[in-house]
């Protein structure tokens, strides 16, 4: 059980930190002609825990002219970045009480 909790902060970690890196890459590009953000999807795993892919933008057609601007709102990329931090913040939370307790737990029975 302790092991499970374990896991699944460090996968929600991992699982906030790539939709960081997704959100930094968005603002960093936002002002490159015909950039599309990247989008993450995350979901459950049957284990426990979060998985995440990075889907990236359709390919435009061929013969079609680049948009001027990208399609990054700032704001929501903003919003977005807050989010995930204290998604990270918290999952890191999590694994420290865990371990806090696994240390209890080896403290209790030595």
């Amino acid at each position: 059980m302790i092991t499970n909790a374990l896991n699944n902060g460090l996968s929600g970690m991992r699982a906030a930190q790539s939709a960081l890196d997704v959100s930094s890459h968005n603002i960093a590009n936002m002002n490159t002609q015909g950039f599309k953000p990247q989008q993450i999807i995350q979901s459950e795993n049957s284990t426990g825990g979060v998985s995440t892919a990075v889907r990236a933008p359709a390919a435009e057609s061929a013969g079609k002219p680049e948009a001027a601007t990208s399609g990054t709102d700032a704001a929501t990329e903003m919003v977005n970045s807050l989010q995930f931090r204290a998604t990270f913040d918290l999952n890191a939370k999590m694994v420290k009480t865990t371990d806090d307790m696994l240390g209890t737990l080896v403290n209790t029975k030595a």
